[in-house]
């Protein structure tokens, strides 16, 4: 059985996602974080980046946006249930990490704005 050809608007998102968690790992190596692994998959979910910086783990979920108005909205749309669940998943693979320090973080992209990096944008409980 053949599948259908991703439609082009969602090709064209996908392009901008990943454009984007590119540019926010630049971010995030230019403020010394270690860029862990990117683009993990679980079956809850994916963790968009995993970076370090001072012994802290942090769970990072990007969100790119079109137009600079989308930005604001796009926090809206994050997910910290999912979010937390996959980082939950990734944890019970690495254990060593789970006694570090956990942070999760939202980097918000839009064009002609600087990327808005918000720092524990939430809390796991």
């Amino acid at each position: 059985m053949k599948r259908a050809a991703p439609a082009p608007a969602r090709l064209a998102a996908e392009r901008q996602g990943r454009r984007g968690e590119m540019l926010a790992a630049w971010l995030l190596r230019a403020k010394l974080y270690r860029i862990v692994e990117r683009r993990f998959k679980t079956p809850v979910g994916e963790i968009d980046l995993n970076a370090s910086r001072f012994g802290t783990t942090v769970f990072v979920e990007v969100k790119t946006r079109g137009r600079a108005e989308g930005a604001a909205e796009a926090l809206v749309k994050v997910n910290p249930r999912r979010l937390v669940r996959a980082a939950q998943y990734y944890l019970a693979r690495h254990p060593r990490l789970a006694e570090t320090p956990l942070r999760f973080d939202v980097i918000l992209l839009a064009p002609k704005t600087p990327p808005r990096h918000l720092k524990n944008a939430f809390q796991a409980s």
